[in-house]
């Protein structure tokens, strides 16, 4: 068995509810698009300040996915 090899993306997930929705919401979708999602790291929390309220999150997330074995 070959040892696995990673590549990392950077997506941002947005949430007017929270930072876990965030979360959850941006690896939802990288997971459509990438194969073999396997972790995420969070690297930035910021947000959007409307009337001195908290009005949107904003999650910047490192998503890891397995490269896929070229060899047969």
């Amino acid at each position: 068995m070959a040892d696995n090899i990673y590549r990392k993306t950077e997506v941002v997930g947005t949430s007017a509810e929270s930072v876990d929705e965030a979360i959850r919401g941006a690896v939802r979708r990288a997971s459509e698009s990438l194969r073999q999602v396997s972790w995420f790291e969070v690297s930035e929390i910021r947000g959007h300040v409307e009337n001195g309220e908290v009005g949107h999150f904003q999650v910047t997330l490192n998503i890891g996915f397995a490269l896929e074995d070229t060899k047969p």
